[in-house]
Order: C-alpha cells, then structure tokens, then sequence
C-alpha cells in the first residue's frame, strides 16, 4: 500500500521541531514506518497548489507535466483556464460548476503507472478539500477523485471518475459532519502560543 499526503505549507522542518507533539499514531508513524525527502527543492515558480501536486505525483516540473499554475490564459483557446476544467464531463454530487479531472495534466502520474505495471489491478483513489488537490495527483486512470463542495459540506466527484458517488461517500455524506463541525468552537489544542517579549 501506497499513501501520499501533501500538506499545504508544512514546512519540512516542522516534523523534528514539533516531534513531542505529534501523536505516536500520526506523523510519528509515518516517520518511523514511511519514507521521508530530507532534500528537496522546488525548481519552478509558482510554487501554489496546482503545479506542487503535479509536480510531486508526475515526478517532472510544470514544463512538462503542463500545471503552470492554478489557473493559467491559454493562447489557443483565447481565455483563462482552471487547471482542472473539463468541460467533457459534469461534477456528481451536485449541480453546479464545470466538471473536473487531470485532462489539463499531459504527464503520467505515480497512480496512473501503478494501474499501468499492475495491469488495471492497482486501486488509485484521491481525497482532498479542493479539487486540483485530489484529482491532478489522481491522475488519468484513478478509480475515483474526491473533494470537498464548500457550498454543500459533502464529498462530490465528475463523471470523468464515475456515473455516481459510490455508497460509502453517499453514506458519509448523509452524516453531514460539516454541518456538525461548523457549530462548534474552535481552541488551539495546545493552547496559547507564548508572546514575545523581545
């Protein structure tokens, strides 16, 4: 098994800096029993979500992968494109806005080589909050791309993956955690972070 998690602006210094405070079950875990980059560099800019989450699941820069930025003005069509706009396919989950799927992105992906050397065997599944987050590092051949709709509180999907929302994301969806979520109040688990005096 093969899980990839990306996390917007988490500096990689951050897991030794606040290692007595992660949770033995969460990124400890993964530190002990995953694999870690110690050396990495972006070599592009900009450096925003798009071309990151290309870059990181392609293995190749947004020169080659096409993700030049979040959205970007296109020549040949003569207007401004998402980078996960698909006008061939509709959103599942909800009626509103343009389907989405990694059609912008002419590279490959990690998951999109899996399918390949595994004969269609291997499962590829993304979840994220925002669209480009979940469906660019899916790729072309995932089984399914999921994201969060800020307007409904539920995990949609494009028919680019499938006709409709498989019954375990139906069944989450119909908890309405989000509705649940948004009446609570929100403390700092650690508390207070100290003033400088300085």
């Amino acid at each position: 098994m093969l899980v990839g998690i990306m996390v917007d602006q988490m500096r990689a210094d951050y897991l030794p800096r606040f290692y007595d405070q992660l949770g033995n079950d969460g990124f400890k875990r993964l530190l002990r029993e995953g694999f870690q980059c110690r050396n990495t560099h972006y070599n592009y800019v900009p450096t925003v979500t798009g071309p990151g989450h290309s870059s990181v699941y392609t293995g190749t820069t947004p020169r080659y992968h096409g993700v030049v930025g979040n959205s970007w003005y296109d020549r040949r069509l003569r207007r401004d494109v998402y980078c996960t706009d698909d006008s061939t396919v509709q959103l599942v989950g909800t009626p509103k806005g343009m389907g989405v799927s990694a059609r912008n992105q002419v590279s490959t992906t990690l998951g999109d080589e899996m399918k390949m050397v595994s004969n269609g065997r291997s499962k590829v599944i993304a979840l994220s909050l925002k669209d480009r987050a979940s469906a660019l590092p899916a790729g072309h051949m995932a089984d399914g791309a999921f994201w969060f709709d800020m307007n409904t509180g539920d995990f949609i999907s494009s028919t680019y993956y499938m006709p409709a929302l498989p019954k375990w994301v139906a069944d989450f969806n119909a908890q309405k955690k989000a509705d649940y979520y948004r009446q609570q109040t929100w403390t700092p688990l650690r508390g207070p972070r100290p003033t400088s005096t300085a």
